[in-house]
C-alpha cells in the first residue's frame, strides 16, 4: 500500500471503523469518514489530522437513506477525492424474531448492510479498476459462515451474502490490480452489542473468544494487501468456521444450541 492515497470508511465514528481510520492514518493515508454522528466524526477528524498530519474529510450521512450512497460518491467527485481503498464497515444487529420486528426496521438494516455496501462498491470500483489499483474490504462476520440461528434473523443471512459477493468480485478483479476481501471477525470489543442491547448477554462469554478492534483491523489490512478473498480473524474463529464445514449440521446444532440461546436475543 502506498502513502498519500485516499481511504473511505463507513461506520467510521467508533469501533472497527474508527480503528481502520487510525491505522491507515498512521500509514500516511488520507481519510474520508462516513457515519451518522457528526459530533463523533468531527472529533475523530481533528484527532487524526492533529496526530498524523494527514488530510481528513467527513460526510455525515445515514446509510439507511436510499440517496446517501450517491451523495457520498458525488461529494468525493466534487472534491476530487480519488478513493483507493473502500472499507464497507457500517452495520448493526437487529435482535428479536423476524415477525416481532417491524418491516421499516428490517428494511433500514438491509439498506445499510446489503444495498449500501453493494452500491458504494459499484460506484467506486470502476475507477479503481481503470487505474489498475485499489483495495475493497467488506466487513462481514463469522456469523456468515456458521449455521443459521433463531433470532437476529437477517444478520447472518446478510453477512453470508457479503462473503459470497466479495469472493465473486475478488475473482473478477484479481487480474485488474484491485484487491477485494471479505473480513470475518467474531466477537470484537466495540459498541456493537451496546447498540443492539445484548451487552449483558455477551459479557458472559469467555474472554478468550473476544478480539480487540486493533487486532481485527491490523489483520484485515494485511489480508487485503495479500489479496485474500475471505479472511476469518483469530485462530479460534477459524477453527469454528472449519469445524462447521466438516461436521454434520445436526451435530453442530447440538454443540451450539446452548451458546445460541445465551447470546441471541429473542
Amino acid at each position: 500500500m502506498k502513502k498519500n492515497q485516499w481511504a473511505l470508511i463507513t461506520g467510521a465514528s467508533a469501533g472497527i471503523g474508527a480503528e481502520f481510520a487510525k491505522q491507515l492514518a498512521a500509514k500516511g493515508w488520507s481519510i474520508v469518514l462516513v457515519a451518522r454522528r457528526e459530533d463523533k466524526l468531527q472529533e475523530l477528524k481533528k484527532s487524526l489530522e492533529g496526530q498524523y498530519a494527514i488530510e481528513c474529510h467527513y460526510i455525515a450521512k445515514d446509510l439507511s437513506e436510499p440517496t446517501a450512497n450517491q451523495e457520498i460518491f458525488s461529494y468525493c467527485q466534487s472534491n476530487n477525492l480519488k478513493i483507493d481503498m473502500l472499507i464497507n464497515n457500517a452495520g448493526y444487529g437487529v435482535p428479536g424474531d423476524f415477525d416481532a420486528v417491524d418491516w421499516k426496521t428490517h428494511q433500514q438494516m438491509l439498506q445499510v448492510m446489503l444495498v449500501s455496501v453493494t452500491e458504494l462498491t459499484h460506484l467506486f470500483y470502476p475507477a479503481m479498476k481503470a487505474r489498475k489499483k485499489g483495495f475493497i474490504i467488506n466487513v462481514a462476520s463469522l456469523a456468515g459462515l456458521v449455521i443459521p440461528t433463531a433470532g437476529h434473523t437477517l444478520y447472518g443471512a446478510v453477512k453470508s451474502y457479503l462473503i459470497k459477493y466479495s469472493h465473486s468480485l475478488h475473482l473478477e478483479a484479481k487480474n485488474s490490480g484491485v484487491h477485494v476481501t471479505a473480513l470475518c471477525p467474531g466477537f470484537t470489543y466495540s459498541e456493537f452489542h451496546d447498540v443492539n442491547g445484548t451487552r449483558s448477554m455477551v459479557s458472559q462469554m469467555s474472554k478468550k473468544m473476544w478480539m480487540t478492534a486493533e487486532d481485527v483491523v491490523s489483520q484485515g489490512l494485511t489480508a487485503v494487501k495479500q489479496n485474500k478473498p475471505v479472511y476469518v480473524n483469530g485462530w479460534r474463529n477459524r477453527m469454528i468456521a472449519n469445524l462447521v464445514k466438516i461436521l454434520p449440521e445436526k451435530l453442530v446444532r447440538v454443540l451450539m444450541s446452548g451458546s445460541i440461546k445465551k447470546y441471541r436475543k429473542r
